[in-house]
């Protein structure tokens, strides 16, 4: 069993573990017992992790970018180090699976390695000049100032990470505020972050009531940007915070994604991995595929088949068993979400046709869970379920299928299974989301950028993206000073 360790905040290079405003139970949901305590941020607090990140801005915005590539570096090494400790952490705070704790354990510290790179790399431009008075016109990339970061608990070391490493290699300083669920994983990482060398004040790191904290951080006069990762009623609410105080605001937002499946796609490969990603993480997932758009002539093969195979997944507690391959969701209100999804089913609005159930016993455990032919305005194909649950409908022509795929608002992933050449240009030109992949699901990478469109929002981390995406564009032009 891993040992679970109360959180403390991380404010001006102090860790304090007593929160102005209280405390918070932290609950495995795999079993809803109360495996320690998380603090809670008074206004005091946090007014001293504001101070703190203006003068760790002033501090580190002036570091060679040499100097906060060899730390981001060292950082992204610990992290590999204590990959398994932390991922045993992950598990235990939001039910994920061990290996797929790992994985996004690593997979984090890779993105680092990435964004850290980025400060040896962006230096400018030089724009040729139109007038012989001209000497120079140059072009950088300035830090941005005191950046607030805001992370849910589904990937809580992969997206603080993306954030943390963009924000840090482009030269600035950082409030954290990651989900209360899971402030052990987010410590855990940040650890690495001040153990690597980040200095005192450029990082820190605070908990408590999401909506206090969000609308004083954003509000202050120290704060420059606003990332966020959540849902889009949330996104939308900081977006105007932001608006109203001309802070730049990048939110990556909920998601539907859609599957096209073509006639012409290798069956098995492509079932294999349908199944193994929708279920991933419990489908809380943002990219998780959710609406399967699949021809008709392998239609009735196709659910028949990713049925069977939903039903051969282990589900259980991954904190005391590593061979599970699907643990709980995040707390009750998501099983909840759920119960009433199937409740709202039957008729032209879908067929349960595995799983729909609520699994008894302790934990928030939901069957994995396929749905055929629900309606393409029920609530199944309208909204984003975040939970073990598939939608399939039958198509019968490609433009049908992007026309469906299309209908909604949300634009964060889209996918398609082809063998036909042609047919993939077409579906890569056509389906509306900011990252489509074909023939895979592999969307998320350190070198390539990630965001959406639309009710899915704008912006992009990982890739150059997410280290200019903390920087501000400034023209510096020089003319000879006689003529």
């Amino acid at each position: 069993m891993t040992t679970y360790s109360n959180a403390k905040m991380l404010i001006n290079g102090e860790w304090v573990s007593d929160g102005g405003a209280g405390s918070m139970p932290v609950i495995n949901p795999a079993t809803e017992q109360v495996i320690g305590e998380c603090p809670k941020a008074s206004i005091e607090q946090l007014d001293a992790a504001l101070a703190a990140a203006d003068a760790g801005f002033a501090i580190w915005s002036n570091t060679p970018g040499i100097e906060r590539y060899r730390a981001l570096r060292r950082s992204a090494d610990l992290l590999r180090e204590r990959a398994p400790a932390i991922a045993r952490v992950v598990t235990l705070e939001m039910g994920k699976p061990h290996a797929q704790a790992l994985g996004e354990t690593n997979g984090a510290a890779d993105l680092i390695d990435f964004l850290a790179e980025e400060a040896k790399r962006q230096g400018g431009r030089l724009v040729p000049v139109r007038s012989a008075n001209l000497l120079e016109q140059r072009v950088t990339q300035e830090p941005i100032g005191p950046a607030v970061l805001l992370t849910p608990w589904n990937f809580p070391i992969n997206l603080a990470a993306k954030k943390l490493g963009g924000a840090l290699a482009a030269g600035c300083s950082v409030i954290l505020k990651p989900a209360e669920t899971t402030p052990a994983s987010s410590q855990m990482l940040v650890e690495c972050f001040v153990d690597g060398g980040v200095p005192a004040g450029v990082i820190n790191c605070v908990y408590g009531d999401p909506a206090m904290i969000s609308e004083h951080l954003i509000a202050a006069p120290e704060t420059r940007k606003v990332s966020f990762t959540g849902s889009t009623a949330i996104g939308k609410h900081l977006g105007s915070l932001a608006a109203q105080h001309m802070k730049r605001f990048t939110p990556e937002l909920g998601g539907h994604a859609p599957v096209v499946i073509g006639e012409s796609a290798d069956f098995e490969r492509t079932i294999a991995a349908c199944v193994g990603t929708k279920f991933r993480n419990a489908g809380q997932v943002c990219v998780s595929p959710t609406r399967f758009l699949v021809a008709r002539n392998i239609y009735d093969n196709f659910v028949a088949e990713f049925a069977k195979r939903s039903q051969d997944i282990s589900v259980g507690d991954a904190s005391v068993d590593d061979s599970v391959s699907m643990g709980p969701l995040a707390h009750g209100g998501r099983v909840t979400a759920m119960v009433e999804l199937m409740d709202a089913l039957g008729g032209t609005n879908g067929e349960i046709v595995s799983g729909g159930c609520a699994i008894d016993g302790p934990g928030h455990f939901f069957q994995p869970t396929v749905i055929a032919a629900p309606a393409l305005d029920s609530a199944m194909m309208t909204q984003e379920p975040f939970g073990p649950v598939a939608g399939i409908v039958p198509y019968d022509n490609i433009e049908d299928a992007v026309s469906i795929a299309n209908s909604l608002r949300y634009g964060l992933a889209a996918y398609a299974f082809t063998a036909d050449l042609d047919e993939s240009h077409y579906l890569g030109r056509s389906l509306r989301a900011g990252m489509v992949a074909i023939n895979h699901f592999a969307v998320g990478s350190p070198e390539t950028p990630f965001g959406g469109v639309g009710d899915s929002g704008f912006g992009s981390e990982s890739g150059v993206e997410g280290y200019l995406g903390y920087t501000e564009t400034k023209l510096v032009t020089v003319a000879k000073s006689a003529p």
